[in-house]
C-alpha cells in the first residue's frame, strides 16, 4: 500500500502525543496515513511490551490510520546506525509516502533525537538507486518522499507551520489515553513518570491551545521543516 503520509516515531504513543490531532485530520480528509514505531517501549517504567502493543492497536483504531508497524529496535538504542537506517529505508520504499514526519531532532529523550536523525538519513538514502534493499527476496525501487516535517515532543521550536486541530483535539486526547498504562491513573500503584503526572495531559492540551491561538484557532499542532515551503496564491486567502 502506498501512503500519503508516513509518521516515524521512537516509541508507541509518541505520534499520538506529538501530532495525534493532525493524524486524525489527515485521515478524515481522505489521506492514507501510517505509523512506524521503532521500538516496543520495553524500557518504559510502566506497562509491558504486551500491553503497549495492545494499546498501540487501540490507538490505531481511534485515529483510523491505515498501517501501524513496529521495527522492534532495542529501546534506548535509537541512534544513527547503518542497520537502523537500512531498515527505515526499506519502510520508506515499501510505503512510498509523499510526506515523511518524524520527531524533532532536539529533545529530552535521546531516542526521539535518534528517530529524527535516522528519518533524515533514511529519506535521503532511500532515493539512491545504488543503495540496494529487498523485502521477502524482492528488490525494492529507490524512492524519496517530497518533504520531511518534524513534530514537537518535549522541547519547543519555532514552527514552520501550524495545523488547525480544533475539531480533533478530543480524538487526540482519546488516542493518547488509549495508552492507559503510561498516563495518570489514580487507581494505579505503578511508579510515577514524567508523562504519568496528572499535569502532563493538561500541558499537552495547553500547548495545543497556545499553538492554536497563534493561528487564531482553538487548538493547533506545530511542525518544523528545514527547507523552505512554497505556498500557492489560494493559501493567502485561507
Amino acid at each position: 500500500m502506498n501512503l500519503d503520509i508516513l509518521v516515524l516515531t521512537a516509541h508507541p504513543d509518541d505520534a499520538e502525543i506529538g501530532i495525534g490531532g493532525s493524524i486524525a485530520k489527515f485521515v478524515d480528509e481522505g489521506y492514507k496515513v501510517g505509523i512506524v514505531d521503532f521500538t516496543q517501549g520495553e524500557l518504559g517504567t510502566r506497562g509491558t511490551i504486551e500491553t503497549r502493543k495492545e494499546e498501540a492497536e487501540n490507538a490505531k483504531k481511534i485515529l483510523g490510520i491505515h498501517v501501524r508497524e513496529n521495527l522492534k529496535f532495542p529501546d534506548g538504542t535509537v541512534k544513527v546506525k547503518e542497520e537502523f537506517v537500512h531498515e527505515v529505508i526499506k519502510v520508506i520504499r515499501k510505503y512510498r509516502p509523499k510526506i515523511l514526519i518524524a520527531p524533532y531532532y532536539n529533545d529530552r529523550h535521546p531516542d526521539h533525537v535518534g528517530a529524527g536523525l535516522i528519518a533524515k538519513d533514511a529519506m535521503f538514502f532511500a532515493g539512491l538507486p545504488k543503495i540496494k534493499s529487498e523485502i521477502d527476496g524482492v528488490e525494492q525501487e529507490a524512492y524519496r518522499p517530497a518533504k520531511l516535517f518534524y513534530f514537537m515532543m518535549t522541547y519547543e521550536f519555532e514552527p514552520s507551520f501550524i495545523i488547525d486541530i480544533s475539531a480533533y483535539i478530543e480524538t487526540k486526547l482519546k488516542a493518547i489515553l488509549a495508552f492507559k498504562t503510561q498516563f495518570h491513573d489514580p487507581d494505579s500503584d505503578a511508579p510515577e513518570t514524567f508523562i504519568s503526572k496528572p499535569g502532563f495531559l493538561e500541558m499537552i492540551k495547553s500547548r495545543a491551545s497556545h499553538n492554536g491561538f497563534k493561528i487564531r484557532k482553538d487548538f493547533g499542532e506545530p511542525f518544523y521543516c528545514e527547507e523552505d515551503i512554497e505556498l500557492s496564491t489560494k493559501d493567502f486567502f485561507q
